[in-house]
């Protein structure tokens, strides 16, 4: 990568290029233009900086939010394990087909399926 330094010849030379090709009096338009265009440049730059930001913060949410997934779980487990336990030792450890295991089953899928939904969205949302 090789520096360029402008002296002040160079940048009088310019100078004088600039006034004869545009003229005095458009300078100032000139130089208010550029500005605005450079303030435009950096209020996107801002945005997208803030836009990264918030991604990284959306992932802290979902993270959140599987974190409460695995708790309910370990609950539900927690839950149903005493229970399959009494329904063994009152079938004498032969248990029959118990609808209610399996709907508590599917309701816990339900249940876990409508949150990713819902982080699905959130996450798309921020």
């Amino acid at each position: 990568m090789t520096l360029l330094f402008i002296g002040g010849s160079e940048i009088f030379v310019i100078g004088l290029i600039v006034v004869m090709l545009f003229g005095a009096d458009k300078i100032p338009e000139i130089a208010r233009t550029l500005g605005k265009g450079m303030r435009q440049l950096k209020d996107a730059t801002d945005d997208i900086k803030r836009e990264i930001k918030d991604t990284s913060n959306s992932d802290d949410i979902v993270g959140d939010i599987k974190k409460e997934i695995s708790e309910v779980k370990k609950n539900v487990n927690d839950f149903s394990r005493p229970i399959k336990k009494q329904v063994k030792k009152q079938f004498n450890d032969n248990i029959p087909d118990l609808d209610a295991i399996s709907d508590i089953k599917d309701e816990v899928e339900s249940v876990k399926k409508g949150v990713d939904k819902v982080a699905g969205a959130v996450k798309r949302k921020l």
